[in-house]
């Protein structure tokens, strides 16, 4: 019983090294997918997507290795739900890689249009959802609850610039119908950003059900009362 528990704990520990390293190869992807936005970088959006095969690779990866350990070493409790919720992260991971390499496949049509300035609103809600991934992971890492907490929190903030830009954006297309096309393709990328703070906002749900053993999601009114009464 002592050597199968040292096995699950080193499994998990390489799970959790190589969910790290997929996570700094989605961070790097996001934040290369928004500064080819904004500069209309065709090579950098290459990039982007050329990243997502070997992200793919690992995200399969890491579900066998998950699967593995629930079947073969059935872990109870904590180990269970450290290995539920690396699976959980790792699917999240993969879907933030699939939204950058969303924004780099507009950035390709953009680059073949007149340029639009990248809105204010976008850029600021662009840098707050590149800190919720971040700041999600790096409660996972330290297993910060109320780090946690923090990122749901910042949730609403990344909704209200999403409509903001699409305001924006409504705005351009009926003063200038030559920026029509344009004007969608970064409607399309905005949303893809509010989808990043989504996939942070669960990872960081996650995390609080791997400390404390409580289900977050759908209970902002918990999270925000735990988080104010700290």
């Amino acid at each position: 019983m002592i050597q199968m528990s040292k096995q699950i704990e080193h499994n998990l520990d390489v799970l959790h090294q190589e969910i790290l390293a997929m996570s700094a190869m989605v961070e790097k992807m996001i934040d290369d997918a928004y500064h080819a936005l904004q500069e209309q970088d065709a090579d950098l959006a290459d990039a982007v997507i050329q990243s997502d095969v070997e992200v793919n690779q690992r995200e399969v990866q890491i579900e066998n290795q998950c699967l593995e350990i629930l079947a073969r070493q059935q872990p109870v409790a904590a180990d269970l739900r450290r290995t539920i919720i690396v699976l959980k992260i790792n699917n999240d991971l993969e879907r933030i890689a699939d939204l950058a390499v969303n924004i780099a496949e507009r950035v390709k049509s953009l680059s073949q249009l007149d340029r639009i300035p990248v809105l204010e609103t976008l850029r600021k809600m662009a840098d707050t959802a590149i800190a919720m991934v971040g700041a999600a992971l790096d409660a996972f890492v330290h297993l910060d609850a109320e780090a946690a907490r923090e990122v749901c929190l910042r949730d609403d903030e990344v909704d209200d610039a999403n409509r903001q830009v699409i305001d924006r954006l409504r705005r351009v297309m009926q003063t200038n119908s030559e920026s029509i096309e344009a004007a969608l393709h970064y409607f399309s990328a905005s949303r893809h950003i509010e989808r990043m703070a989504d996939h942070a906002t669960n990872i960081a749900e996650d995390v609080i059900y791997l400390v404390e053993g409580e289900i977050a999601r759908h209970h902002d009114d918990t999270i925000l009362t735990q988080s104010e009464a700290m």
